[in-house]
């Protein structure tokens, strides 16, 4: 089965991107995602007290409208992160906006955080029986007039319906979003944040992540991680798309947005050496971008990444990547003599 859903994916990238991306949401929606076995025993771990059946998780960008989160838990990844979903539904950039770079092995968009809302968002949050973990991403809208306060908007509608949140304030394809991870504006927002976790109901408390972008020098990753600790959130995510576009074949390179994918591979892995770097062990790290097989994720855990998310991959592997990804990550730990992953966190190249 797993071979027919590949084929499926690959009949879908001759589709335009954003119209495959939309089918393969309603079919997963309809149950006919791939179906894998448990994840393997090596993989589970905890993150900032998060409970994970494996590391391997599903980033933010895929499942906008929490619609698929099941269906990708159950085709192999251990969490998955539904978003960015913003306080007010909005459209996005215009059309066309979303770029396969085959010769990369890359995707360009600039989709502009579209997405149907907080109230739908919560709707499918609110469903009983999920399958494992699953977390929201929550941006800021385009035109509102206190983005800070769209965060604390979501934290406080989402309440007790997700396994944690991630602060999403490193897409590039919002205007003056970034300006967020700035330290005066990102104490401003994680001042409001915390003020506003620590007010909601502890009962049902929940790791609280930033999201940061890669295209950052070691004094602001050192303000960052500063900061993340001053305020007392659990961990960062690092990193999300870049705007640099390092070695690029395709015709499309051109094309402004967000870089992810193989060409972003290097460059995720070095912001994330430097931002453990800066850590020092005292809060954990979620690695994303460019993440395409075992020897990606095995690299990125063993520099300083309790876990791992990946996206733009499937793109190109099929569904069926989690779980190869998965049984390629647990070989490499066995073979170099780890009994769980936590051991292989930040050991080194």
């Amino acid at each position: 089965m797993s071979g027919l859903h590949d084929l499926a994916a690959a009949a879908l990238r001759t589709l335009d991107p954003e119209d495959a991306h939309r089918l393969t949401i309603r079919a997963l929606a309809l149950g006919l995602g791939p179906r894998a076995p448990a994840p393997d025993p090596i993989l589970a771990t905890t993150v900032a007290g998060l409970s994970l059946p494996s590391a391997l998780g599903l980033a933010a960008g895929f499942d906008k409208n929490a619609e698929a989160f099941g269906p990708m838990l159950a085709a192999g990844f251990g969490f998955v992160e539904c978003g960015t979903v913003t306080p007010l539904p909005q459209s996005g950039n215009p059309r066309p906006r979303l770029f396969r770079l085959p010769e990369d092995k890359a995707v360009i968009n600039r989709m502009g955080f579209n997405n149907a809302g907080l109230e739908a968002f919560a709707a499918r949050l609110a469903r009983p029986g999920r399958p494992g973990p699953v977390g929201a991403n929550i941006g800021a809208n385009k035109d509102s007039e206190d983005r800070i306060g769209d965060y604390v908007t979501g934290l406080k509608q989402l309440w007790g319906l997700a396994d944690w949140f991630t602060l999403n304030i490193s897409s590039p394809n919002t205007p003056g979003l970034r300006a967020l991870q700035t330290r005066a504006a990102l104490e401003e927002l994680l001042g409001r944040a915390a003020e506003t976790r620590d007010a909601l109901p502890q009962d049902q408390a929940v790791p609280l992540f930033l999201k940061v972008a890669p295209d950052l020098d070691d004094a602001e990753i050192e303000a960052i991680v500063e900061t993340v600790l001053a305020f007392g959130l659990s961990g960062i995510i690092v990193a999300n798309t870049t705007l640099s576009r390092p070695g690029l074949r395709s015709p499309l390179a051109g094309e402004t947005g967000g870089l992810s994918g193989v060409p972003l591979r290097d460059l995720a892995q070095s912001v994330l050496g430097r931002f453990s770097d800066a850590a020092a062990g005292r809060l954990p790290l979620i690695g994303a971008g460019g993440i395409a097989s075992g020897a990606d994720a095995y690299a990125r855990i063993r520099a300083g990444a309790s876990a791992i998310q990946l996206y733009s991959a499937l793109v190109y592997a099929g569904p069926g990547l989690a779980v190869r990804l998965g049984h390629d990550l647990a070989a490499r730990l066995r073979a170099d003599g780890f009994r769980t992953l936590a051991e292989a966190v930040g050991a080194g190249p």
